[in-house]
């Protein structure tokens, strides 16, 4: 994105103009700069990282995680009863509306969760996918029945892609022009002007059913700004208030800088490298163990982060329950690596490596490339754009590529489906990795009411996915991010929320 310089941004909205310290005259914006687009505002059609931050500000869901304890707290459901087998949940929902004043009913709640969980083009029908029926027989109350028992099912109703959206909008305008443009909102936000491509606006819903927030009547700009230093130089002018994805070299800088507070956030993100076991080279077992031995996560970590993330041990998180810390994982050996690739017949092969945007991508790229040429394979570099990228790797149409993923919880069942299970929803995260053991330890996982039997069957999941490299881990990365020290209260939590409602203004 190109530079946004003061002037037009003021003129343009109406604003004022801030001085290069960062102070505001008569401020009411919160600016955030994100490489990460909203490309939509249907919270059932997208798992992007732009898409998921906008949705917790527009759609409420059943229940709420609280921000500072992490617990699950009641949201649009202001009580709830589980039945003593975990196969019927019945929620009691509490007086609240929508942005335009319409009441938030259980029919609105029973079509929302409805269309995650079986309409064709859901993003991620895994959180409901043990779900048998939801009802509603009444407006207030909302009974969802099981086709089996789930552990994380209660958690599974605070999640990015259930928020709750208006039945009766969709019905009217469609589902096109119900998210197109202006939606109907049950968060604290509501939609103001959308731009795609530039930026998004939110303003305060007066209609929110938490009384007294937002705390702060400021509206909310999410700002599209592609190149970390154009959002770096921006923060600094106070252009932006916060920039979310800081390229780890401007770590340090930004520290520096009066005004700005500098901060390495918990997150449930991890770096990887994906395979695509869907045609050589990396169909071939031996060949994938050689890639992974070739790469020294610890160095690539060292290099590309300066030490502010962990190198991984496993393809999931590390800061999901049942985690293994002490489990080895592949530990980098060349001489291995070069036997494997030998033995798999693979050697002299070309691997397509394709590149999403952003300096981080090209670095990891580079020292892919380089390390599996010194075994023996022909790796090729080839950049895409952000759709380019889910194109190709939805298509297969690819040999490697680093990226990252996160769980939205710390449970591990969604993050299994999303990333390991290949009968799930996402063919593995794209890699195509499809193990029938895999397979059937993720259902045996989600069902097991035992927390020991659950983190037996975790960590035998993760060490079969490590083993026969269904990817190739990287490192655990915290959310870099940056603020302007007038903001108090603000923070992204580990599932990629911000806390805007709760955030205030210090002039």
């Amino acid at each position: 994105m190109k530079t946004i310089k003061k002037a037009m941004l003021a003129a343009a909205l109406g604003l004022a103009v801030f001085s290069p310290g960062g102070a505001a005259q008569a401020e009411s914006v919160i600016r955030i700069a994100s490489p990460y687009p909203a490309t939509t505002l249907d919270p059932s059609r997208s798992g992007a990282a732009g898409n998921i931050e906008v949705y917790g500000q527009l759609y409420s869901r059943l229940l709420r995680r609280n921000f500072e304890t992490g617990e699950l707290e009641p949201g649009l459901a202001e009580k709830w009863e589980a039945a003593t087998d975990g196969m019927t949940y019945t929620l009691h929902l509490r007086d609240a509306k929508f942005s335009d004043g319409s009441p938030v009913t259980a029919e609105d709640v029973a079509f929302s969760l409805e269309r995650v969980r079986s309409d064709k083009e859901s993003a991620l029908p895994s959180p409901l996918a043990a779900v048998e029926s939801i009802s509603a027989p009444d407006a207030k109350t909302v009974v969802i029945k099981m086709k089996h028992a789930l552990a994380p099912m209660l958690a599974n109703l605070e999640l990015w892609n259930v928020g709750i959206v208006s039945k009766a909008d969709v019905d009217k305008r469609g589902v096109d022009g119900a998210f197109n443009s202006v939606p109907l909102s049950s968060g604290p936000y509501m939609v103001k002007e959308w731009k795609p491509g530039e930026k998004l606006v939110l303003a305060p819903n007066p209609n929110y059913w938490r009384q007294g927030y937002p705390k702060s009547e400021a509206s909310v700009e999410l700002v599209e700004v592609a190149e970390p230093e154009t959002a770096a130089a921006m923060l600094k002018t106070g252009e932006v208030d916060v920039m979310r994805g800081v390229n780890w070299a401007q770590i340090d800088d930004l520290k520096a800088t009066d005004g700005i507070d500098m901060r390495m956030e918990p997150s449930n993100v991890i770096f990887v490298s994906l395979l695509n076991h869907g045609r050589e080279p990396f169909s071939n077992l031996k060949a994938r163990q050689a890639a992974a031995y070739a790469l020294d996560n610890k160095a690539l970590t060292q290099a590309v982060t300066s030490g502010y993330a962990k190198p991984a041990n496993t393809p999931l998180p590390g800061s999901l329950q049942f985690h293994d810390d002490n489990y080895p994982g592949i530990v980098a050996d060349m001489e291995k690596a070069k036997q494997l690739l030998a033995e798999s017949g693979m050697a002299g092969k070309e691997v397509k490596i394709i590149l999403g945007s952003g300096s981080t991508n090209q670095q990891i790229g580079l020292l892919m490339q380089a390390q599996w040429e010194a075994i023996g394979l022909k790796p090729v570099l080839v950049n895409v754009d952000t759709p380019g990228w889910w194109d190709a790797t939805g298509k297969g149409e690819y040999d490697a590529t680093p990226t990252w993923w996160m769980n939205e919880v710390t449970d591990p069942d969604l993050a299994v489906r999303w990333a390991l299970c290949g009968e799930c929803d996402s063919h593995a995260f794209n890699t195509f990795y499809n193990n029938k053991r895999v397979n059937e330890l993720t259902e045996q996982g989600s069902r097991e009411q035992d927390p020991a039997k659950r983190a037996a069957i975790y960590q035998e999941i993760s060490k079969i996915a490590t083993e026969e490299v269904s990817q190739i881990p990287l490192y655990y990365s915290p959310y870099a991010i940056a603020y302007s020290k007038r903001l108090k209260n603000l923070k992204m939590t580990p599932a990629m929320q911000w806390t805007l409602e709760e955030t205030t203004i210090e002039q």
